[in-house]
């Protein structure tokens, strides 16, 4: 038996290398959306499908990723998931239509969810908890490099050359951080095995792929039937159910997929929460964010990312301070502040965004959005994994993971329901108003058109008028005057429909940073922690 490693930093930069490609992945699909939109001819419910088939998967397979590698050792499954996010990059890439990403897509959140658990299990696993603040504090720092790079690095790309390439980046990162695995990272494991659950994984998966797919496609159903007997609220009953099952029988197990014990953790239970909540308020910054920025305010791929810049730079700096101090004085007010100030930047965001604003007009609110990120991340799994016993790392960081995931799962689904439902409100209206400046016979056909968009799919790339048709055999001076009139429509629309998702981004966040005060800040004296094992030896 082998105790940790004495220098555990090199082991710490290869997981969170692999970390960083999930995290880049994600900020360089933000920025793309419009362009993609554009490409592939697809309208914005489709487009949702690019995130949240990703979302589906990921979310889906993380508590079993998690138990699988506290069985097979979290390096073998992080190599695992290296490998397959790795090629599905490539299959991305290659991608020709909408369905063949979203295929591709699914893939990479399978890869994604065997690599994401394993990243904390084998950091808990490597440094000392009284080092393990400032360790999760540059975890948290990586998030923060990861949401720069991305919109700076996929603005670049897709400016210069094309949005495919946001995926064939990953390539190169990918092959680096596997060797990095095998040659630096040790097969350290706890000093026990464990029993596989079957059943667990079998009713887990069932109940959060009803629930998840509910979620997304809730919108496009109308919270209605899909066919036949089945229907958006029977998905949704039946993921209950099935979540209930799963919990009663979890509770009769030796071995559980999910021991029901580390719920009885207040903190871990408040930070999954807490995680849930901050994966959501993110999907209502970032996707009607860099859609406004390219669709309404006409800016480039690269500008747009750097407009978000200042968000991801002071979230960067401030995050390994933040675990540093964590480690000294507790996390509860670090992350209520942060809360706080996330929310409040959020909010003022979206407050400022108008036809007549500029990159300027963001730095600051973003850079105090950022200040509140980077008080988040490390002081949120620094309470969530600090007393959770050592054999049960991997299984807590798949749950922990899996939450953080469900919330932007929901968060997507719910900010995509707000953002379609009130441009279905807006465009109608804004086409109302503006009809008055065409000739009598062209004005319900006008506004018709954008009414026809909503059950049509809204189309919101870039230099398109959200999906609305312009009448036929239009006279040539008329064709002119009605498509400046459809894209001033689209952008005073899609602004307007775009704050009703600040507002539920930001009520998220205040709930939790509301929660935060029941953290415990005790701490905790561990006895009879497992003797770790490094494989081989």
């Amino acid at each position: 038996m082998n105790e940790r490693p004495t220098n555990p930093w090199p082991a710490l930069l290869v997981v969170c290398l692999g970390f960083f490609m999930i995290m880049l992945d994600t900020t360089i699909v933000y920025i793309a959306t419009p362009s993609i939109l554009t490409s592939l001819q697809t309208s914005l419910d489709s487009v949702l499908w690019v995130f949240n088939g990703y979302l589906l998967a990921y979310a889906v397979l993380l508590i079993t990723a998690g138990r699988l590698g506290d069985l097979f050792g979290p390096r073998n499954l992080f190599a695992g998931g290296l490998v397959l996010f790795t090629a599905a990059s490539a299959l991305c890439g290659l991608s020709q239509d909408a369905t063949q990403l979203i295929v591709a897509r699914v893939v990479q959140g399978v890869g994604g969810a065997l690599l994401a658990p394993q990243s904390l299990a084998i950091l808990t696993s490597i440094f000392p908890r009284e080092r393990m603040g400032a360790a999760l504090g540059f975890w948290g720092a990586v998030i923060g490099v990861s949401t720069i790079a991305g919109p700076t690095l996929g603005g670049l790309i897709i400016t210069n050359f094309d949005w495919r390439w946001i995926f064939f980046v990953n390539v190169p990162i990918g092959v680096v951080a596997l060797l990095g695995a095998f040659l630096i990272v040790p097969d350290v494991r706890p000093g026990r095995a464990h029993r596989f659950d079957v059943v667990g994984v079998g009713l887990s998966g069932a109940a959060l792929l009803a629930i998840v797919y509910a979620l997304i496609e809730g919108q496009r159903y109308d919270w209605g039937t899909i066919t036949g007997f089945l229907s958006i609220p029977l998905l949704l009953a039946a993921g209950i159910a099935l979540f209930a099952v799963f919990v009663v029988w979890e509770r009769n197990q030796a071995e559980p997929l999910v021991p029901l014990r580390l719920f009885a953790n207040r903190n871990y239970t408040l930070m999954n929460w807490t995680a849930l909540a901050v994966a959501f308020a993110m999907q209502g910054i970032f996707l009607p964010l860099t859609i406004y920025l390219q669709s309404v305010l006409g800016m480039s791929a690269l500008n747009a990312g750097l407009a978000v810049a200042p968000m991801s730079l002071v979230s960067m700096f401030v995050a390994p301070f933040s675990g540093r101090l964590v480690d000294r004085f507790g996390g509860k007010y670090f992350l209520m502040a942060g809360l706080l100030l996330f929310a409040s930047g959020t909010g003022l965001v979206f407050a400022f965004a108008s036809l007549e604003s500029g990159w300027q007009t963001f730095i600051a609110p973003l850079m105090l959005a950022g200040l509140g990120m980077g008080c988040v991340f490390a002081p949120m799994t620094t309470v969530a994994m600090r007393d959770v016993a050592m054999r049960d790392t991997g299984v807590a960081s798949g749950v922990f993971n899996t939450m953080r995931q469900l919330g932007a799962v929901i968060g997507s689904a719910v900010i995509g329901a707000v953002l379609q439902a009130q441009l279905a409100v807006d465009l109608p209206a804004e086409a109302t108003s503006a009809s008055t400046q065409l000739p009598p016979q062209f004005r319900d056909q006008f506004i018709s058109g954008f009414a026809q968009a909503a059950r049509a799919g809204f189309q919101v790339g870039v230099g398109q008028t959200g999906g609305a048709q312009l009448p036929p055999n239009l006279p040539a001076q008329a064709i002119a005057l009605i498509q400046t009139l459809a894209r001033q429509v689209f952008e005073r629309g899609f602004i307007d429909a775009m704050h009703p998702t600040a507002v539920v981004a930001v009520a998220v966040l205040i709930v939790a940073a509301a929660g935060c005060i029941f953290i415990d800040s005790g701490r905790r004296v561990r006895v009879s922690e497992p003797v770790l094992a490094v494989a081989g030896d």
